[in-house]
């Protein structure tokens, strides 16, 4: 019988002042029970100055698994994966940030099994892992399952969500095959997967994205154009993502990501879709967060699934921080738009 080939994984990394949670991601991929030889890591830096580019170092004398640094002049996370991805020469990327946290030994080998099936395209986790020794904010974007809780009122997020008790609300056509869901997307629209912990073959990859930025959800946008026919693997698992210890540091990243929505939409740098998002939804999430009352009810409703009474009363702040950031970021963007400041940035 032929023996069945165990394919290559290129872990891309993008990496800014990341010291917070390198130790951690690091001690997570060499405990994983996938051939280490088979695996690579490129890291795309963008000017750490706080000793990421030297703990590296260390990593590439300490630990068996190959390790290339390269630098990320843009400093963007997107602009890194696209340096990491073009310098990838394993079978399949595995796009990891900085901050994601690998949960278990034989993750990766799960996170494999689908690409058996010609068919499957990428895989993903179906959902963020819940560590009660995390931050209250850590701690509660992976019981909603997404870092902006405008999402879960717009319906198209892509990791279980203990308050819709659904992974997403975008329509499309699902088969259980055991420890994955096998996923095909109507052509119209898909939800926001590409991002902490997600696996694609590397030539579709490469073939489908130009330019110096790599947004993971165009990517997967124009592909699943092309062939309609494509499936994603949701692998019953999960990742930590350290996504912020605070509110300030919540603030700041939603500042940032309003910012550079609205600089790349403008200079058309992105191709999803993003006006098929219903505006009414963005209005009922308005209308939400001013009455406080369904917010309420939400956090009761979630406390009733994890009683982390923290978490709970956190989810209306959480809100009220989104919309005065998101409503004032997009009337700034109508006199004046341009990319959010990295200069003092850290993950």
């Amino acid at each position: 019988m032929e023996e069945k080939k165990v394919l290559s994984v290129t872990i891309v990394t993008p990496t800014f002042n990341s010291m917070r949670t390198l130790d951690n991601y690091m001690e997570a991929i060499v405990c994983q029970t996938y051939p280490h030889e088979k695996i690579d890591i490129v890291i795309a830096d963008g000017g750490s100055t706080d000793g990421t580019l030297e703990r590296l170092e260390d990593y590439k004398k300490k630990y068996d698994i190959e390790i290339s640094v390269f630098h990320n002049k843009l400093r963007t996370a997107e602009a890194g994966k696209a340096v990491g991805v073009r310098k990838a020469k394993g079978d399949v990327v595995l796009l990891l940030d900085s901050d994601n946290i690998i949960p278990k030994k034989d993750w990766m080998e799960r996170m494999m099994a689908p690409f058996e099936d010609e068919e499957i395209i990428a895989s993903e986790p179906i959902k963020y892992t819940y560590r009660k020794k995390d931050s209250v904010i850590n701690r509660y974007c992976a019981l909603i399952g997404m870092n902006d809780p405008l999402c879960m009122f717009t319906g198209n997020y892509d990791r279980y969500c203990c308050l819709t008790g659904k992974w997403t609300e975008v329509e499309r056509e699902e088969k259980d095959m055991g420890d994955y869901l096998s996923i095909k997307f109507r052509e119209d629209m898909i939800p926001t997967i590409g991002a902490n912990g997600f696996f694609m073959r590397t030539k579709e990859l490469i073939e489908n994205f130009e330019g110096d930025y790599l947004f993971d959800i165009d990517v997967l946008w124009e592909l699943f154009k092309k062939n309609p026919e494509l499936r994603v693997a949701k692998v019953k698992t999960g990742i930590v993502h350290l996504f912020c210890p605070d509110l300030a540091t919540f603030k700041r990243k939603q500042n940032r990501r309003i910012q550079d929505f609205l600089f790349f939409s403008d200079s058309k740098g992105r191709k999803y879709p993003w006006s098929k998002v219903g505006k009414g939804k963005i209005v009922k999430f308005a209308l939400c967060c001013i009455t406080v009352l369904p917010l309420l009810f939400q956090s009761i409703k979630g406390f009733a699934y994890k009683k982390d009474i923290k978490v709970w009363l956190c989810h209306p702040i959480m809100c009220w921080i989104t919309l005065w950031v998101y409503g004032i970021g997009t009337i700034r963007g109508l006199f004046h738009k341009e990319e959010a400041d990295r200069s003092n940035w850290k993950q």
